[in-house]
């Protein structure tokens, strides 16, 4: 499922503005060749690395980890960029639901990449402390909050917006205060301070 991003007025303005500057280049360029063109083949587009729990080392902490693993590199550039590597490099313990560099290429085109822009930190900040819960939750833990919840179990983030967990099967799902959802697909990896579940999905909260 495709998952899309509320934009500000003024990003939506710019982004209107550089759309209609492209096509007046292109129009500009409209001119037919003299010979036949030269088609370049498409670019190659290698798929994301598959992250591989059992090379995330137990020992650090869940920044060090981030920024080490191999699948978790979108992730590790955003915590960097909001400064909350910081966060994660510290005491905690923290439960942080880690999307993978695959669950990124499922958002709306470029919108990865826009979240790193300095006009949208406020919305990439809130969008991080929505995948971070304060305490080490453990799915063993998570699943049986989830049977005493009558089949479902709200978790608050960092960003102070739940996140429901239910069951899919035996798979934990996790659903966001805007209705996406995202499945655990590695659990329980033991960090120095808390707990990394990488989920094949980002969350989205309400965004500023």
């Amino acid at each position: 499922m495709t998952q899309s991003f509320p934009t500000s007025k003024s990003s939506t303005s710019q982004a209107r503005r550089i759309a209609v500057y492209a096509s007046l280049v292109l129009l500009a360029g409209c001119v037919p060749p003299a010979t036949a063109p030269v088609v370049a083949p498409p670019p190659v587009v290698s798929a994301p690395v598959p992250v591989d729990p059992s090379r995330i080392e137990s020992e650090a902490t869940i920044a060090t980890s981030i920024a080490a693993t191999p699948g978790l590199n979108t992730l590790a550039t955003e915590l960097r960029i909001a400064e909350l590597d910081q966060l994660l490099g510290g005491d905690g313990p923290y439960t942080l639901f880690a999307p993978s560099d695959a669950a990124f290429t499922r958002l709306a085109p470029g919108i990865a990449s826009d979240l790193l822009a300095p006009e949208n930190r406020a919305a990439l900040v809130a969008l991080l402390r929505y995948h971070v819960v304060a305490g080490t939750v453990t799915t063993e833990q998570l699943t049986d909050r989830i049977r005493a919840g009558g089949g479902r179990a709200t978790l608050t983030t960092l960003g102070g917006q739940p996140i429901v967990a239910t069951m899919t099967g035996d798979v934990i799902t996790l659903t966001s205060v805007t209705g996406n959802r995202s499945y655990v697909e590695a659990a329980d990896v033991a960090q120095v301070n808390g707990v990394i579940h990488v989920v094949n999905g980002v969350l989205v909260p309400v965004l500023p």
